[in-house]
């Protein structure tokens, strides 16, 4: 009786120990593709991040160079307005200075370098520096040997006075700005202080270059004026 309780069991321990290795076998499938699927949602996760990164930079570049073109432009906007005005401001002192030019031509006036030059007719000294301010000059002032030549080229044979005196102090010659004498034309033997002789003339002497001698303020001689130009 024993023996076939025995043999009956028997089938049903080898059922159940079927039945433990499919449910193992069944555990572990799932298992597998449960790590399968977490790996392709991690991947899809990824490239949804991948593909978001990559616009938001194209997005930022974009932003990027459409701001750096911004900026250039307005540089260069900013750069051609400032050479605007800068050429408009040389076309109206070009302007200016050909209108005074103009005007000072019909005055009779003679422009070298950056002054303007005016012969007068006879007078004293002081009369002829009066006469200069009221041209808004004044009496002229030699700083060179080519301003020495002009001079004595539109003078031609005359005498004129021009703005040094020693007035003030015998002996010491002061242009009418009051600068000292530095470049000096005097004729030979001049100046001589013969008769209060304190004021100088260019044209005295032959020649274009050393000219000058002091000659009494009184006198009656042409001169010349001389005017900056602005």
């Amino acid at each position: 009786m024993l023996m076939e309780m025995d043999i009956q069991n028997e089938p049903l321990q080898s059922q159940n120990t079927e039945k433990v290795d499919k449910t193992s076998h069944s555990c572990g499938e799932r298992e597998h593709r449960g790590v399968f699927r977490l790996a392709v949602l991690c991947l899809g996760v990824m490239c949804v991040l991948q593909a978001t990164l990559n616009i938001a930079l194209r997005l930022y570049l974009t932003d990027l160079e459409q701001t750096i073109c911004k900026n250039q432009t307005k540089d260069s906007y900013t750069s051609l307005m400032v050479e605007r005005d800068r050429l408009q401001k040389e076309r109206h002192e070009l302007q200016r200075r050909l209108s005074e030019l103009e005007e000072a031509k019909q005055e009779e006036w003679s422009c070298f370098g950056s002054s303007l030059y005016y012969i007068s007719t006879r007078k004293t000294w002081n009369e002829s520096r009066q006469d200069c301010r009221q041209r808004g000059a004044d009496l002229v002032i030699i700083n060179n040997r080519e301003e020495q030549e002009f001079i004595t080229s539109k003078l031609g044979s005359s005498r004129a006075w021009i703005g040094l005196t020693d007035s003030k102090m015998e002996g010491v010659w002061k242009w009418v700005d009051g600068s000292s004498l530095t470049t000096e034309f005097w004729a030979s033997g001049e100046p001589n202080s013969l008769g209060n002789e304190d004021c100088a003339v260019i044209g005295h002497d032959i020649g274009v270059l050393r000219t000058w001698a002091d000659f009494p303020c009184r006198d009656l001689l042409v001169w010349v004026c001389e005017r900056p130009l602005n």
